[in-house]
């Protein structure tokens, strides 16, 4: 086996060949900061396109264009009170203005980099190994491939047909796997078969307990909703709340930051009805697509947490169609709905309607008023899911002002403080201990760091501020390659 030293060398190499720099934390934050020569190339090149200076449009302050965009401010929405029905201001940061449609290219980058700069990966004779239920996979097919690391795609069968096809389009190796969104026990087998079978080529990164997911939504993320707030705070403004999807847990990262920042506020762990993993230790299936269930991801910092809610994946397909449906939107407009905001509904993916539900519900809760801001994020946009909407009308026939009328009242203005658990200090020291069963009896973590993990207060700090080590790993890096020299 090659030594790091040897590793590193391969990797300085290949980049040096394929022309590839690898952009910073620091300018993904604030994407000012990147050289001006590498924004110039930016202007001919488009936002999907594979090409290695797209890594440095791993940010949320993309410009919202499919080609040649620059950087501004963070891409956000605040959602109407037409719809959300609630008092207090709610507001979405979007992922569709990220390469590939989602924000997953951030949460795949870190894990991926973070060996490579450490030459624990050797991108001329491994794989990276993505398990995933489908936007991670996609997010980590793309970067591998920015970053001329061949890869590999682990994902359920059941997930929509356009994840497939654009992972086949990219040339990574895919296996499908038995279920659906909640079947993540099935993804790890065949991850662990994969790797036993090719132990020296395969390197897994699995987003569930690779911790530079989480390290790039507390370094990124969170300060791009800072940065929100603090732009519409009119005054006397307070940053009330986040309601994220558990998922892999990545993005609820940002709530170690926010934390931080604003002390009091109110985070709140989303996941399905159907799937009731951290409310009842219980277990199922769904279609709320972008997030998997039935087990709690090792970087999910549990004992951060304020409250679970569960959200109906059934609200979330019904409000897919009004959102998307010609007869919904124009009901939407009779509603009081601005047409220019109705028009933008197709920001929202199946996830994303999830997450916009649970703010809802926090904010219902906590009887939140206009003083109060609740943040969340709509991980990615209707791009991906067009087969859904086919499916759907197929199953149930044209949609009609009435099932728009009935959709609207049902899941919009009749969101309920249903299915929810505020949390005591035994709550969370429950869903912790979830942990157990998954990662320590079937993945090999041990039982002193899921411990320490609950008892070591620096635990999450260190890890999650290790961004700052990893930068300096970067920058000499970049510096062994010489690439960056032509931008002086």
């Amino acid at each position: 086996m090659p030594t790091k030293e040897e590793v590193l060398k391969n990797t300085i190499t290949r980049c040096k060949e394929r022309d590839i720099i690898i952009p910073t934390y620091e300018q993904m934050r604030n994407p000012e900061t990147i050289p001006q020569g590498i924004r110039d190339e930016l202007g001919d090149i488009g936002l999907w396109d594979l090409h290695s200076r797209n890594l440095f449009r791993i940010t949320w302050k993309n410009e919202p264009v499919k080609h040649g965009g620059g950087f501004g401010g963070v891409n956000y929405l605040e959602i109407p009170k037409e719809i959300t029905g609630v008092r207090a201001r709610i507001i979405i940061l979007l992922g569709k203005y990220f390469p590939t449609g989602a924000h997953k290219v951030g949460a795949t980058f870190g894990p991926l980099v973070e060996k490579l700069v450490h030459g624990e990966f050797d991108p001329t004779r491994q794989k990276a190994l993505w398990p995933s239920t489908g936007n991670y996979c996609r997010g980590g097919a793309y970067d591998a491939y920015l970053l001329a690391c061949p890869s590999i795609a682990v994902l359920p069968e059941g997930m929509s047909p356009e994840r497939f096809e654009w992972l086949k389009e990219v040339g990574s190796e895919i296996y499908a796997t038995p279920g659906s969104e909640s079947n993540v026990k099935e993804v790890y087998d065949k991850t662990k078969e994969l790797k036993a079978a090719r132990p020296d080529e395969i390197v897994v990164l699995n987003q569930f307990d690779e911790m530079g997911n989480a390290i790039w939504h507390y370094a990124v993320t969170g300060p791009a909703m800072e940065e929100v707030f603090n732009d519409e705070n009119k005054g006397g403004q307070r940053f009330s709340a986040l309601f994220l999807t558990q998922g892999s847990a990545g993005t609820l990262g940002c709530a170690d930051y926010i934390r931080e920042t604003f002390p009091r506020v109110k985070v709140g762990a989303g996941e399905a009805l159907q799937c009731p993993t951290l409310l009842y230790n219980g277990y199922g299936a769904h279609r709320i697509e972008g997030i998997g269930d039935k087990h709690v991801p090792w970087i999910h910092n549990i004992k951060n947490m304020d409250m679970v809610a569960d959200i109906d994946d059934n609200h979330c397909m019904r409000i897919t169609r009004l959102f998307n449906e010609p007869a919904g939107r124009k009901y939407l407009e009779k509603m009081g709905v601005a047409r220019e905001f109705a028009e933008h509904l197709d920001l929202f993916g199946i996830s994303s309607i999830a997450n916009l539900l649970g703010a809802m519900k926090m904010a219902k809760y906590y009887e939140m008023n206009e003083n109060d801001i609740v943040f969340t994020v709509a991980t990615d946009s209707m791009d991906l899911y067009g087969s859904r909407l086919r499916e759907m009308h197929k199953e149930h026939g044209e949609y009609s002002e009435t099932d728009a009328a009935k959709d609207f009242d049902a899941c919009l203005m009749g969101q309920t403080m249903d299915w929810m658990l505020e949390l005591s200090y035994w709550d969370k020291r429950r869903m912790h201990n979830l942990k157990y069963f998954t990662w320590i009896e079937q993945q090999g973590k041990t039982i002193e760091e899921l411990d320490a993990q609950w008892y070591d207060d620096n635990y999450w700090t260190d890890r999650l501020n290790s961004y700052k080590e990893w930068d300096e790993k970067i920058r000499e890096f970049n510096e062994h390659t010489g690439l960056l020299k032509r931008y002086e």
